[in-house]
């Protein structure tokens, strides 16, 4: 199908554009920014008046609950949610049931999410078989069966021998290790450490349980020479450690999600299970270095961590109820709202959700590496349509994702989506 996208204000954070102007499509790819071709003829016009054209978003951390945990999301549910919320490339972490650690589930799942015609999938394969830390996984085989990298997801690793060894092997072949740093022993709490958490009797999660990690993960590195990704920072103390890993020039990169860039230990309010996350919300001093370093490049991008969850599994005392919370179709939204707060430029508060994650993901994509989270001639059409004017009040029920439960639940945020394409397919459109 030929589009014409016409009058919106297009945006592009790779190349800092930011114009009024219209956006040709055809064979699933962008023909035209600005002046069409006079022999040009579209199927269809959409008019963007009033509306921001933006790249697709490219979400680091979504759970599709699929295989495994069915009851809590469903492939079908969980894409139709991403594109609701503009995203058009995701990564799902390894910890599916069975894990994501053979060929054939990979592949079962990449051919599954192809059949729904919606957003891109780039599963992260698990480092180590069953993620239970022992034995290395078959790294070449997942890459070739489509995994952008590999890792525990909120398994941490008991070995620092078999975690050296997985930084050696995935640095002689160039892989992508993403470690979300916690110390096992340390990690075991549901909050963070300190007087709120003291006063509610809640089991506590310091600080050093992400610096310590981290001072590992760093100190391998220096020995291998391996790419790390480091998932869901959450303290000012972990933030100083990536910046100075960066200023000696480690092979880091690192992600914040949208919980701990909004919120702080205070919104557990009186047990609220909606904020039983992982990791736990920290002070308001974790809170700020994490924006800060989200605007200033030191965090790379921001992330949904979206995580469907049961309703029974959340109705329960908060100590016991699951971790997480559903967010795709938040993560545009709280990043306007993230720019608007703390007067980050509109452009990246658009490229720490667009181009940076796709950064990320480097070579990994393949032929895509210079085409996703970005606008330009010749280049997929992935991109998403954005009313600015309107304003939204969260509402559980209303939201596509079949996990319902949500920490955000009652604010009214910037912006909503009106229209996402991936490869020049309607994906989703509002009605």
């Amino acid at each position: 199908m030929k589009l014409l996208i016409q009058n919106g204000r297009v945006m592009d954070p790779v190349r800092g554009f930011d114009q009024i102007c219209d956006i040709a499509v055809a064979a699933g790819c962008i023909t035209a920014i600005g002046p069409q071709p006079v022999d040009f003829a579209p199927d269809r016009v959409i008019d963007a008046q009033g509306c921001w054209v933006l790249p697709g978003l490219v979400d680091l951390s979504v759970r599709l609950r699929e295989p495994g945990h069915e009851h809590e999301g469903m492939l079908q549910s969980e894409m139709a949610a991403s594109v609701a919320g503009g995203v058009t490339s995701l990564v799902c972490p390894p910890d599916t049931d069975p894990v994501l650690d053979e060929q054939g589930l990979v592949e079962m799942l990449k051919f599954r999410a192809e059949k729904l015609h919606q957003a891109r999938l780039f599963p992260l394969g698990a480092l180590t078989r069953g993620l239970a830390g022992e034995i290395l996984t078959e790294m070449n085989e997942l890459t070739e069966s489509g995994c952008v990298g590999f890792g525990q997801a909120d398994v941490p690793l008991t070995s620092t021998q078999t975690l050296q060894r997985a930084l050696q092997y995935a640095a002689t072949y160039g892989y992508t290790v993403w470690l979300r740093p916690q110390e096992m022993h340390l990690g075991k709490g549901v909050a963070a450490s300190g007087p709120l958490a003291t006063r509610m009797g809640l089991s506590g999660v310091p600080v050093a349980a992400e610096t310590i990690a981290l001072h590992t993960i760093f100190e391998l590195i220096r020995g291998t020479a391996a790419s790390v990704h480091l998932c869901r920072l959450s303290s000012a103390a972990g933030v100083e450690l990536v910046r100075r890993a960066k200023a000696e020039g480690l092979s880091v990169t690192a992600d914040v999600s949208i919980n701990s860039l909004h919120l702080t230990d205070t919104d557990i309010g009186y047990f609220d299970s909606s904020a039983r996350l992982s990791p736990p919300l920290r002070q308001q001093r974790d809170r700020d270095a994490l924006s800060a370093a989200l605007a200033d490049g030191t965090i790379d991008a921001l992330v949904s961590d979206h995580t469907p969850v049961d309703d029974d599994a959340k109705v329960l005392p908060f100590a016991e109820a699951e971790p997480g919370a559903t967010g795709v179709e938040l993560l545009l939204s709280l990043a306007v709202k993230w720019s608007q707060a703390q007067q980050v430029p509109l452009l990246r508060a658009i490229e720490v959700i667009t181009s940076a994650p796709a950064r990320v993901l480097g070579s990994a994509l393949g032929e895509l590496e210079q085409q996703l989270g970005r606008l330009q001639v010749g280049g997929v059409a992935d991109l998403c349509i954005v009313d600015p004017a309107v304003h939204w009040k969260v509402e559980p029920t209303a939201l596509a994702s079949q996990g319902k439960c949500t920490p955000f639940n009652g604010y009214e945020l910037p912006t909503r989506v009106r229209c996402t394409l991936v490869a020049g397919h309607i994906a989703f459109e509002r009605g």
